[in-house]
């Protein structure tokens, strides 16, 4: 079925609490004509709620993260993992470190808040703060293996007396019992007012009844004045001896909020309407810990961002169609319910606070609830039939309107090529490459380019094309300019010059232009890097996003490196794990957990020149790059082109195979690329496929890579100085032996 054509873009900043909700909601009721795009700092959100139990021990690291990837794969919506910086509100922009900017029809923020660390000298050297706590998450987990063998006092200090510095310093000290055995564990809280200040009165006996109870040391009324390598200094002049830190003071605003020209509450938080609408642009929302309503005063809680979800999911649908927002009013009275590290919790609400180890077991029933709601797949399909229905004419502006007037007539001849208007638009935000012997290029554009190719070295050429498997534009340039960049690599030789096939979806025309000129900055990204010249083209539409190269590059034809030419006693060198072929497949099913997609797609980001250059350097006698044809078909490859390929066999290490984090894991739930059943055809070249059946890394083997390293025959005795992994050793080959042989 043909996807209704793209006519706006709304853009959420942040995997906060609101935000999981709104892509929820879209998914399960999508907008036709709204491209939904989350970006993210992180891949994993974590559920502020469940933080304090994971600290405790009571939650792994999954159970209390909301994997973006599989919900954004689960309801239809582009993520785009980087960090935002800034905003351009004038060209509808969010600006991100370390790549081009996003463009948005409608904006909302839900990247949360950060404690006060710059307000307390030396914190920054020596503390560990709580928020952002995705980050918390990995260094608690690192902090536990640090000191899970330590011996004499463990002295750790909690500094902020709200609820979340009261549940971190009884989660600290549960859990520092539990798992550091030969330590003398104290736990010291320190505030400068009264803990829980602002809950009830009965909460704070309660909370401070516990601490005494279980020996942890609480300081109220004293400020922390400095931090020093090991030592907290108060404000009465005592000297906390500590061996770590941790800081959860009031919450603070990203300094990049002040730079927007938004209005902003006292405190730096964006101010916004009870419509969560901010109170300066009627196109931008934001919500949860880094918005103030100013009429609906509350805590920054966590309870407060969950409620926010449904009203500002029905106010971007009704902002998107030009329609009145709804206000929502939180609730003035709510339960707080705080975790006590060791099985127990204290409910309180107005005036009133319980304690027992059944609160804790509602609360644990609560939270892991909403987490079951964002964490595991929809029972049933999402409504594709509404996905691709005909967009509501209320999205569409002039522009649009004229998209959906010949939507359907629009011919596939030369029709089908992205309109000049776009393409002279791009290549202008582009910019020239830089410079190299490119006669007639796009600096100089003609109806063909034109190369001086220098005496003495010969022209390496190759191709590639595919349709994009990620939703990010720009990592898929990246991606695709180093998979085409490979050979060029393999053969020795230096990029020279590249020209590209680029397609996108129609949409309405600003869109189009976003999304060509995203896939091809990632690709200049590495091309520029590489010294590779983008020097023309052709750009098209069709139904779904899809780029290719073709490249060109040079070498001195007696030093280019071949395939053949694998020698007897030869290590066999990988520079790349394998796994990116069952990797997508299951992102696509959306299966595939975020931090194995980003550990993948780090790797598919890596050009392989250096990799090459070191091989060069060590006398590398036979290369080749691992793509399609998985590693076996390449490395069959390399047999068949040395000599006669009789002459040669390979003894491959199944075991040192190195895989990317998640592979095995999926390959062992029966997940595989729609490309290995053609790679397996190749098993008839190995010895040992029956023998080595059961082997959780055979499939490895035909795992059909995009962007994959080189695969190299080395001397043995430079084989360990190369980065990468001895998988196999070549021999002369005897009577009846396989090319392959499994070991």
């Amino acid at each position: 079925m043909q996807a209704a054509p793209l006519l706006k873009d709304l853009v959420l900043v942040g995997g906060g609490h609101a935000h999981v909700h709104v892509l929820k909601s879209f998914g399960m009721k999508p907008m036709p004509g709204v491209r939904l795009t989350l970006i993210g700092r992180d891949i994993e959100t974590p559920y502020s709620g469940m933080i304090p139990g994971f600290v405790a021990g009571h939650y792994s690291f999954d159970e209390c993260h909301i994997d973006l990837a599989r919900l954004s794969a689960w309801t239809g919506a582009r993520l785009i993992h980087a960090e935002a910086i800034g905003i351009d509100r004038d060209n509808r922009q969010v600006l991100l470190k370390d790549r081009p900017p996003v463009t948005y029809d409608f904006l909302s923020i839900d990247v949360g808040s950060s404690p006060s660390v710059d307000a307390l000298p030396g914190a920054a050297e020596h503390a560990t703060p709580v928020k952002p706590i995705a980050e918390l998450g990995r260094r608690w987990l690192a902090f536990l293996e640090r000191v899970k063998d330590w011996q004499g006092s463990l002295r750790i200090a909690v500094i902020g007396g709200g609820a979340g510095g009261v549940e971190l310093a009884l989660a600290i000290d549960h859990r520092l019992r539990a798992i550091a055995h030969k330590a003398e564990v104290s736990v010291t809280l320190t505030t400068k007012g009264e803990i829980l200040s602002g809950q009830a009165a009965a909460a704070r006996r309660k909370i401070r009844a516990i601490f005494q109870r279980r020996g942890i040391r609480l300081l109220e009324n004293v400020a922390t004045t400095r931090l020093e390598d090991g030592t907290v200094l108060l404000e009465n002049g005592e000297r906390l001896a500590v061996d770590d830190v941790f800081v959860v003071t009031e919450a603070s605003a990203a300094k990049w909020f002040a730079g927007t020209g938004l209005p902003l509450d006292l405190r730096g938080f964006f101010a916004v309407e009870p419509t969560l609408r901010s109170t300066g642009d009627e196109r931008i929302f934001a919500v949860g810990d880094c918005a103030s309503v100013a009429t609906h005063p509350r805590p920054k809680a966590g309870v407060f961002a969950v409620r926010q979800g449904p009203p500002l999911a029905e106010n971007l649908r009704r902002a998107l169609l030009g329609q009145p927002l709804q206000p929502f009013t939180p609730q003035s009275r709510y339960l707080s319910i705080l975790g006590t590290g060791d099985g127990h919790a204290v409910a309180t609400r107005s005036g009133w606070a319980i304690e027992g180890a059944w609160v804790w077991r509602w609360k644990d029933h609560i939270d892991r609830k909403w987490m079951r709601m964002y964490c595991e797949p929809p029972a049933g399909p999402m409504d594709m039939a509404a996905r691709n229905a005909p967009p509501d004419p209320a999205l569409a502006d002039a522009e649009a309107k004229r998209l959906l007037a010949d939507i359907g007539m629009r011919c596939g001849g030369c029709g089908a090529k992205v309109g000049a208007n776009v393409l002279t638009r791009v290549l202008g935000r582009l910019g020239p490459s830089p410079g190299s012997n490119v006669t007639i290029g796009l600096d100089a554009p003609d109806d063909a380019a034109m190369i001086e190719v220098p005496a003495g070295q010969a022209l390496v050429q190759s191709v590639d094309f595919f349709r994009t498997f990620i939703d990010d534009p720009f990592a898929f340039g990246e991606v695709a300019a180093v998979h085409a960049l490979g050979d060029v690599w393999a053969m020795g030789a230096r990029p020279h010059s590249a020209l590209a096939l680029a397609v996108v979806p129609a949409a309405a025309e600003r869109l189009m232009e976003e999304d060509l000129f995203q896939m091809l900055s990632g690709a200049r990204s590495v091309l520029d890097r590489s010294g590779c010249a983008l020097i023309g083209g052709h750009s098209g539409e069709g139904p779904e996003a899809a780029l290719g190269f073709s490249v060109n590059g040079l070498v001195v034809a007696a030093k280019a490196l071949r395939k053949g030419g694998l020698r007897p006693g030869d290590r066999l060198v990988l520079t790349k794990k394998l796994g990116t072929g069952v990797i997508f497949a299951a992102a696509m099913r959306g299966v595939a957990r975020g931090r194995w997609i980003a550990e993948a797609l780090a790797a598919m980001r890596t050009p392989s020149d250096k990799a090459a250059a070191a091989l060069i350097a060590a006398g590398v006698h036979a290369c080749t790059d691992v793509t399609g044809f998985g590693l076996t078909g390449h490395l069959a490859e390399m047999i068949r082109a040395t000599g006669r390929g009789d002459e040669v066999s390979v003894d491959l290490h199944l075991d040192a195979l190195p895989a990317l984090d998640g592979a095995v894991e999926l390959f062992a739930q029966g997940l595989a690329s729609s490309l290995q059943p053609e790679n397996l055809r190749a098993r008839h070249l190995i010895d040992g496929m029956d023998r080595m059946a059961g082997h959780a890394k055979l499939p490895l083997l035909f795992d059909p890579q995009t962007a994959g390293g080189l695969l190299a025959a080395v001397p043995a005795e430079v084989a360990n100085t190369i980065e990468g992994v001895v998988i196999g050793e070549v021999h002369a080959r005897t009577e009846g032996r396989s090319f392959i042989h499994l070991v």
